[in-house]
């Protein structure tokens, strides 16, 4: 039993180690094959390395090439660049430097020349100054000889030959003085004449002389008694109402107003015509009538001066100063509607500032302003012109135009040319005939003051006011007055006639000097 395992087990024992040999050489010959293999594939790997490596090296090399191709290229572009530069710079160092030496040269010459003409003014000089002390000498010696033949001394000689100068000068003043007035009158008048005519053409307008209304008419004289009312009551509580004093008389038919502010009067007339019209006479109707009549008024006057501004074109003006103008509605000035007369001066001198090249709304505030102190002359002390021009400066307007309304009048000095338009516009305005009317003994007056004027100059021996007060022809004695004599006369009056006279327009002063020689044939 147990050797049959044995053998068995020998058996078994030769079978394992006959098959792990087979297995051994199998596994040998593997091995061997997968080394070949391992060897071709490096052996590739290898191959294909080198020849990757070598395109890479020559790809490489081909953009080395490249890359100094292009700075080489890059180089000598630059270094072309920089010698163009090089010499750019210095042809204009070379051109300096020759502008440099020929302005050397010319500095060599002028230096030069300034030396030789140094050189001469003093060679000048010195002979200058012997020629100066020569004529001292002479001038000295005439002197002396002077003053031996007249007997007078230096001081006296000299005042002698200073009066005779400026006698010699005075009467040479006064010829050129009369020459160039001649001259300047005779340009001054044509092209004035032309101006004038142009504005006077362009701005025809119609001119009505107008006044403030101051009477009502009354349907029946039964009326009167309504108004005054029970024991007077009606007519004070119309009088307290309005300011203005009614006026209940004789006449028939009519009331008379009167009162110093011309508003207050329009609106006591406009107030006491619809209690007519409406028959209810009584203090309360009347207060609530003259309330409602003073708010119409005001708004009036408003959309008055809106207009006239608007129609004039100016524009900007302070609200205040827009309802002052419209009061200017109700005010006249010898018969003048005062609005209407600013209106027109405003045209006026807007006309002639265009044809002279002046500012025209400048020229047209100028012209529309200037009356605005009649708008409260009558709550006011003092002239209108200086009351429009403190009400043109409170308002802030320009200095312009507050000279030119405090200088319409020849108040104040003209300062500007619109001064001087607004001047002869004003008196275009209010001269024209049918402007202005004023009573006729204040025309007699005025023309004796013109006259009186005249007479009060010595050396005067008549005085005519001519031409209804336009101007003044006054004779003087030829013995006791000269040429010169005269002109300086008629400027006197003129002069004095401005400061102390009020006159629509302008006053011509002419002043003649006649002689005559008489002889008789026997």
């Amino acid at each position: 039993m147990n050797t049959s395992i044995l053998m068995i087990a020998g058996i078994a024992l030769a079978g394992v180690l006959a098959g792990g040999g087979l297995v051994f050489g199998i596994y040998r010959a593997w091995s061997r094959r997968r080394m070949d293999s391992a060897e071709r594939i490096a052996r590739q790997v290898v191959e294909s390395a080198k020849k990757e490596a070598a395109a890479r090296e020559k790809e490489a090399a081909l953009k080395a090439k490249e890359l100094l191709f292009q700075s080489r290229s890059q180089f000598e572009k630059e270094s072309r660049d920089k010698r163009q530069e090089l010499k750019k710079l210095e042809g204009r160092i070379a051109q300096k430097e020759e502008n440099l030496e020929r302005k050397v040269d010319f500095l060599e010459r002028r230096d030069n020349e300034l030396k030789n003409r140094e050189s001469k003014f003093e060679e000048r000089e010195r002979g200058l100054q012997a020629k100066e002390k020569e004529a001292e000498e002479l001038l000295e010696n005439q002197r002396q000889q002077l003053q031996r033949i007249a007997g007078l001394t230096q001081e006296e000689a000299k005042r002698s030959l200073l009066d005779s100068l400026r006698e010699e000068a005075e009467k040479e003043a006064v010829q050129l003085r009369r020459q160039i007035e001649t001259d300047a009158r005779d340009q001054a008048e044509k092209e004035a004449h032309r101006i004038i005519s142009l504005a006077i053409q362009r701005y025809a307008a119609d001119q009505v002389s107008e006044i403030t209304v101051s009477t009502v008419s009354l349907p029946g004289d039964e009326m009167k008694g309504r108004i005054i009312g029970r024991e007077g009551r009606n007519i004070r509580s119309f009088q307290a109402a309005t300011g203005v004093d009614v006026i209940v008389d004789d006449t028939p038919e009519v009331v008379v107003l009167s009162a110093f502010d011309p508003v207050r009067r329009e609106v006591a007339r406009i107030a006491l015509e619809r209690l007519i019209s409406d028959g209810r006479i009584h203090p309360p109707r009347i207060e609530e009538i003259v309330k409602k009549v003073q708010e119409e008024v005001e708004l009036a006057m408003k959309e008055m001066g809106e207009r006239t501004a608007f129609d004039v074109g100016i524009h900007g003006l302070k609200p205040e100063l827009i309802k002052l103008l419209g009061r200017l509605k109700y005010r006249t000035s010898y018969g003048q509607n005062v609005l209407d007369h600013s209106r027109e001066v405003a045209y006026i001198m807007g006309i002639m500032a265009a044809e002279i090249g002046e500012d025209i709304q400048t020229a047209k505030k100028v012209g529309l302003l200037h009356d605005i102190g009649k708008a409260v002359d009558h709550e006011i002390e003092g002239p209108h012109a200086s009351i429009g021009a403190a009400l043109a400066r409170k308002f802030g307007l320009p200095e312009m135009v507050i000279n030119g309304i405090a200088s319409h009048h020849g108040e104040t000095e003209a300062s500007s040319v619109f001064d001087v338009l607004g001047q002869a516009a004003d008196a275009m305005s209010a001269a024209r005939p049918g402007a202005r009317r004023e009573s006729f003994d204040a025309y007699i007056k005025r023309l004796e003051r013109l006259e009186q004027f005249a007479l009060s100059f010595p050396g005067v021996k008549k005085a005519y006011a001519i031409q209804a007060g336009r101007e003044i022809r006054v004779m003087v004695e030829p013995e006791s007055v000269d040429d010169n004599g005269t002109i300086q006369i008629a400027r006197g009056i003129s002069k004095k006639i401005e400061a102390e006279m009020d006159y629509p327009g302008q006053v011509k002063v002419t002043a003649v000097r006649e002689s005559r020689a008489v002889d008789y044939a026997r």
